[in-house]
């Protein structure tokens, strides 16, 4: 099992890494719309949405994945009326790559923003 770590996305704010290898598998924690420095995105869900989408990349890439290797991700959303924004970003970062997905309501997030998403993905 490998711990997966780098600069280039938002350090864990609790007692938790920003994913885990285990085998040729990658794990992410769920990732939120912080830039690598902590600070907190403003705006939308769509612009909460592409942070947390360069979040991942980060993250895929320091465990030796990509977004065209994720089998499964699961969206948590703030509010179910903006599905249709947040599908709109996640359609341009995943393209014709279309990995299993969950997305469910939730009732809050950390630091009360409007998404967040994990995945499993290969790694390469």
């Amino acid at each position: 099992m490998k711990q997966v770590q780098t600069k280039a996305a938002p350090q864990a704010i609790g007692p938790y890494s920003q994913g885990i290898v285990v085998n040729n598998m990658f794990y992410s924690s769920g990732q939120i719309p912080l830039r690598a420095d902590g600070t907190l995105v403003e705006g939308g869900i769509q612009e909460q949405t592409e942070q947390v989408f360069e979040n991942l990349k980060a993250v895929l890439e320091a465990a030796g994945a990509s977004l065209s290797t994720v089998v499964k991700a699961t969206v948590f959303i703030k509010d179910m009326n903006d599905f249709a924004q947040l599908n709109e970003v996640y359609g341009t970062y995943f393209g014709e790559h279309k990995p299993a997905r969950s997305c469910v309501e939730v009732a809050r997030l950390p630091k009360d923003v409007l998404v967040e998403i994990e995945v499993v993905a290969l790694v390469k």
